[in-house]
């Protein structure tokens, strides 16, 4: 590869580009990887905006851009990956963004595969681009197969397209589908210790951030307009980051001042947090995690967010709880469960081409074997709240069945969640699905210990 020109080098494409190929060859966290290329390729700050929604957009849409481009390439077995990305990143640009010309997408397409490969590569691309151009992409109506057509339309590998399906039907998954498409929202708690949420919404607006109250929790703010981590608020320790749907977890494990918490998979600490602060100023919460830099992160929040003196950390495998902590320890536990992650797939589009079948029977294995070792460690008459980031059955309503069946002295309780949330409970488990109000992909329930 030739030496890339800076001005190239410092462009919205390239770094785009950069960005899908990493993502694509895994080990890539989509949102720490976009803030990594920013600084090393010098974005422009105006320009980064436009860079998230071209690696999310394409991302996102992968497997709609590789049939859309699929008719115009022969032997595409011999055409580098990254070529592919570069071309579905400017056919994404083309179909569904408006603020640039064809021809200039086109031209700097050119450029960087000449920049990137060589003189051949640069018509190759230019090629294809303006064949998509004059002819446009083919419809989806034209696979056969009806599973493999929804699963291209929507841009979700057919395994779990025909598992979706299975369980809330074809609509629904279309639904579920298409809304992963749409641009994720930011929202923010809220340390009502310190403000209100129409005082935090009030400051934005001198920030001018565009904020509205949350219609889920009572803690959340949504921001329509503008940058939350870059505020005086975020800065102060007054607002965190965290999704809509993450907020009901504390609330579900109904905090009293002065309780003794357990968070048995803390990692990275919002929930910690969250938990700390309802503690008021008495009361202990414990926060696990089996990386040691991980609970440095869940440090890192609760000094921050001024909670430090709430939260002892420890390096410990949850399944090893029963063993560590005397019996009746706790209050209160949270188990919130590392999974498959589905229901962050609007936010982390490369999710959904990672997972395989097999997911589906190794997690629920260790989502159990958490939720029983703590067990022993919980008082009698505390609350113990499983929680996921999934929408998957099987790390859900089945691990709950499966530890009430072994558990004969936990029952489910009722989840005491606002209204509008109470949509989405049924039998006395809340499941969020992404479409429903645009949140991540939620699944919690409450149990007390007879």
């Amino acid at each position: 590869m030739a030496k890339i020109p800076k001005k190239l080098l410092h462009s919205v494409r390239f770094t785009a580009l950069e960005a899908i190929e990493r993502i694509n060859r895994g080990g890539a966290y989509s949102n720490l990887l976009l803030n990594e290329l920013i600084q090393k390729n010098k974005v422009d700050g105006k320009d980064t905006a436009l860079l998230t929604e071209l690696v999310y957009g394409t991302i996102s849409r992968q497997l709609l851009l590789a049939y859309d481009i699929e008719p115009f390439i022969k032997n595409a077995k011999k055409v580098d990956p990254w070529v592919k990305s570069l071309l579905q990143l400017s056919v994404y640009q083309m179909l569904y963004l408006d603020r640039v010309p064809d021809h200039a997408i086109i031209n700097e397409a050119v450029e960087i595969a000449k920049a990137k490969g060589n003189p051949g590569t640069g018509k190759f691309v230019n090629g294809v681009l303006r064949s998509i151009q004059r002819k446009g992409v083919p419809s989806v109506e034209l696979i056969k197969d009806p599973i493999e057509r929804l699963a291209t339309e929507i841009s979700l590998p057919v395994f779990l397209t025909e598992k979706f399906v299975a369980e809330i039907g074809e609509a629904e998954t279309r639904k579920l589908g298409l809304s992963l498409l749409e641009p994720s929202r930011v929202s923010a708690r809220v340390d009502v210790r310190f403000l209100t949420r129409d005082e935090a919404i009030e400051a934005l607006a001198e920030d001018g951030i565009e904020a509205r109250k949350s219609e889920l929790s009572p803690y959340g703010i949504v921001a329509d307009r503008g940058f939350l981590a870059g505020s005086e608020l975020f800065q102060n320790g007054w607002l965190t980051i965290q999704d809509e749907s993450s907020m009901l977890v504390a609330q579900a494990l109904q905090i009293e001042p002065g309780q003794k918490v357990l968070d048995a998979c803390a990692a990275p600490g919002g929930k910690t947090t969250h938990i700390a602060a309802l503690l008021q100023d008495s009361g202990s919460v414990t926060a696990l995690d089996i990386h040691e830099h991980k609970l440095k992160l869940v440090q890192e929040n609760a000094e921050r967010l001024r909670v430090e003196d709430r939260i002892v950390t420890k390096e410990l495998d949850a399944r090893k709880a029963t063993e560590t902590f005397e019996a009746e320890s706790f209050d209160r536990i949270l188990v919130d469960a590392p999974c498959s992650g589905l229901g962050l797939m609007r936010r982390k589009p490369d999710i959904k081409y990672q997972k395989r079948a097999e997911d589906f029977i190794q997690l629920p294995k260790i989502q159990l074997d958490i939720l029983n070792s703590c067990v022993p460690t919980l008082k009698t008459g505390g609350i113990m709240v499983y929680s996921t980031c999934t929408i998957a059955p099987e790390e859900n309503q089945q691990v709950i069945e499966k530890f009430l069946n072994e558990q004969a002295d936990f029952e489910k309780i009722d989840l005491p969640l606002d209204s509008k949330v109470q949509q989405a409970i049924q039998d006395q488990m809340l499941v969020l699905y992404p479409e429903r109000f645009m949140t991540d992909g939620f699944f919690i329930c409450a149990m007390r210990k007879n």
